[in-house]
């Protein structure tokens, strides 16, 4: 299959940061200066719709809706449609379990398998399984990777050791408390937070469905939710703004927790290595002296400001969230569109104010790059942009992996010859690159040219050998006969 990148993202604007101002701006100018940026940054993103909460004081100041739902039919996105919340679902299942801590229910620093005594990791880990706890697992300590390859799942570090960042632990957590409790996942947070808050229309209980919004690709390439019939505790909320900012005044009264409970959730449990996310290969050099992770919360903290934030991915959904603890203020986002977070620094600035390092540790490329103009003029305009960005190909300030992803987007969209002079480009400049090689292999045999897609697959398979997905389609072209080229 085609090969998207999400890794066409490199380091957010530094002409944000260097602009930001610590001081809260007006929230009624706010508002109306989002009104007026949010289509502007949506269209020059790709981004079809978007859910935005800006909570003022600690109450809800404002709740708005831009966009559709399906740019098809231009249905559009209200107060009340449904987003993939993607990560955002931790910081709201954070909330659920800190609850039954107060209750006496789970202890933050008991290890799990002394609740639920289910043996999860390949036997070499197993005597690791024993030091984990959910305070390890709500700071991102556990050892796991953010996602397991294959059935097994293993213990990279010694737990509590050090950050990096794991769904994996989410969802280990959560069948210990629905072990605990007898229920599945749905049911304990709709007991514990959606019932009590109001937030009427949210559930982990995520597909596609009525009044929910697809993900679209940049191309609009629509792209179902996740599905998760038992709920995931990592990445399967559905909600919207409106339901989400009833949660954040909640976080920001502290309603439903103790306070020394409300107070572990904002300590700072680990400070991340600033060069990754996912660290489960490396030990840190260093590590980083304003980003931390909290119980389910990300923290930014200097001497005089201190945040929380957590941002979701998940593939077309993308979302974010910061809380300004000091001025209980906060914004949160969700956008059905694949660059959804290159937009997040312009939002957070207008909405927040302050200076925000989370957005280069997460590494997304802000819209106005020179990257993300490429991608989005190459959907609208095809293999011109080889032309109009010349200079930047040749230097090397696009990279391979957004001509990759252009290209991607053109064989999406049934632009073949497009896609097909962008991944030669491609190959021009790199001609080591696996992905334009299997790319225009998955290109010809859409196109029916099977003679052309063999040799792209074969040639794909010498640079990298171990791509189950390209011998499969190879194998799959060579075993229908006779193989035809398409006239190109």
């Amino acid at each position: 299959m085609l090969r998207l990148f999400s890794t066409l993202v490199l380091v957010t604007s530094l002409s944000l940061a260097s602009q930001a101002s610590a001081q809260q701006p007006d929230a009624n100018e706010t508002i109306v200066t989002l009104k007026r940026d949010i289509p502007i940054l949506m269209q020059q993103a790709d981004i079809p719709g978007l859910s935005i909460a800006l909570v003022n004081h600690g109450h809800t100041a404002w709740v708005g809706s831009f966009g559709t739902v399906d740019p098809a039919t231009l249905q559009p996105v209200t107060d009340q449609t449904l987003f993939c919340a993607a990560s955002l679902s931790k910081t709201v299942f954070a909330y659920a379990v800190l609850q039954l801590v107060d209750q006496g229910k789970l202890d933050l620093d008991t290890p799990l398998t002394h609740y639920w005594p289910e043996r999860v990791v390949d036997p070499q880990d197993d005597l690791r399984l024993d030091k984990i706890t959910a305070r390890i697992v709500l700071s991102h300590r556990t050892g796991f990777p953010n996602w397991r390859q294959g059935n097994g799942l293993r213990i990279f570090f010694d737990p509590g050791s050090r950050f990096s960042y794991s769904g994996e632990g989410f969802v280990y957590l959560q069948h210990t408390v629905e072990h605990i409790e007898g229920k599945p996942l749905n049911q304990i947070v709709q007991q514990l937070v959606f019932a009590p808050l109001g937030m009427t229309r949210s559930t982990y209980i995520s597909q596609a469905g009525p009044g929910i919004t697809l993900g679209y690709t940049p191309a609009l390439e629509p792209r179902n939710p996740i599905k998760a019939l038992d709920g995931n505790a990592a990445s399967s909320l559905l909600t919207n703004a409106h339901d989400y900012s009833l949660f954040l005044e909640a976080i920001l009264s502290g309603r439903r927790l103790k306070p020394a409970t409300l107070r572990q959730m904002e300590t700072p449990q680990i400070a991340v290595d600033p060069t990754c996310t996912n660290c489960t290969n490396h030990a840190p050099q260093r590590l980083s002296t304003d980003l931390f992770w909290g119980l389910g919360w990300g923290i930014e903290q200097t001497s005089t400001e201190k945040y929380l934030w957590h941002w979701g991915d998940n593939g077309a959904f993308k979302a974010f969230v910061l809380i300004d603890l000091r001025r209980h203020n906060a914004v949160v986002f969700f956008a059905n569109g694949e660059n959804g977070l290159s937009i997040a620094p312009a939002i957070v600035h207008e909405a927040i104010g302050g200076d925000h390092p989370a957005f280069g540790w997460i590494k997304y490329d802000p819209y106005d790059s020179v990257s993300m103009r490429f991608i989005h003029d190459s959907i609208h305009k095809g293999a011109e942009t080889l032309t109009t960005y010349a200079q930047q190909l040749n230097d090397g300030t696009i990279s391979k992996e957004t001509l990759n992803s252009a290209g991607y987007f053109l064989s999406q969209q049934k632009k073949y010859d497009d896609a097909i002079a962008i991944f030669n480009r491609t190959l021009q400049l790199h001609p080591d690159s696996f992905y334009a090689y299997n790319n225009l292999g998955d290109t010809y045999a859409s196109m029916g040219n099977t003679i052309l897609a063999v040799k792209n697959y074969q040639k794909a398979l010498e640079l990298d050998p171990t791509q189950e997905d390209t011998k499969a389609a190879l194998a799959k072209i060579q075993s229908s006969s006779p193989q035809k080229e398409a006239a190109h």
